[in-house]
């Protein structure tokens, strides 16, 4: 069996924690819990014949992405850059995330995830900031851990890019 470490990335409150919750252990939960540090969570991913045994590693959100320790992330052979549809300034906090994460480890296999699509009437992004985040040729999805939308096929994608370069 493949093993891979991802990393799931983005400012505070984006909701890290409640889609690994969503993609690991199909729940969901209102209470809002910081993340201190990091929380690690394992789960196997069937593509065609193979299994990959993802290491799924939750990050501390950080509105000061400089704050993300690089030890955290090194390592990884993905990550997940989460943004919060209802705050636009997490899409600010996502470039520097990333910007990061190029700049410590090199370019590895991203996707943005859009959450908390079950909120759109609530939504604070426009298409000039979308379009920013498309310059990266980044694979995008809007997400929502709460209702389980494209949280597995996001999960699924990005093991696809790990083993099929």
């Amino acid at each position: 069996m493949i093993q891979k470490k991802i990393c799931i990335l983005g400012a505070a409150g984006v909701g890290k924690t409640s889609l690994t919750a969503q993609f690991v252990y199909s729940k969901f939960s209102e209470k809002y819990l910081s993340t201190m540090g990091v929380k690690i969570d394992k789960k196997v991913v069937k593509i065609d014949n193979t299994s990959v045994n993802l290491m799924i590693w939750d990050i501390h959100g950080e509105e000061k992405y400089k704050k993300i320790t690089s030890s955290y992330v090194r390592g990884s052979a993905g990550i997940f850059t989460v943004i919060d549809g209802t705050r636009s300034e997490t899409i600010q906090t996502a470039h520097g995330i990333l910007e990061r994460v190029h700049s410590d480890i090199g370019k590895i296999p991203n996707i943005f995830l859009l959450n908390k699509s079950d909120l759109s009437d609530a939504w604070d992004i426009n298409e000039q900031a979308l379009a920013a985040l498309k310059k990266y040729g980044d694979p995008m999805y809007t997400t929502s851990a709460k209702t389980g939308e494209h949280v597995d096929l996001s999960f699924q994608q990005l093991t696809k890019m790990l083993i099929n370069p």
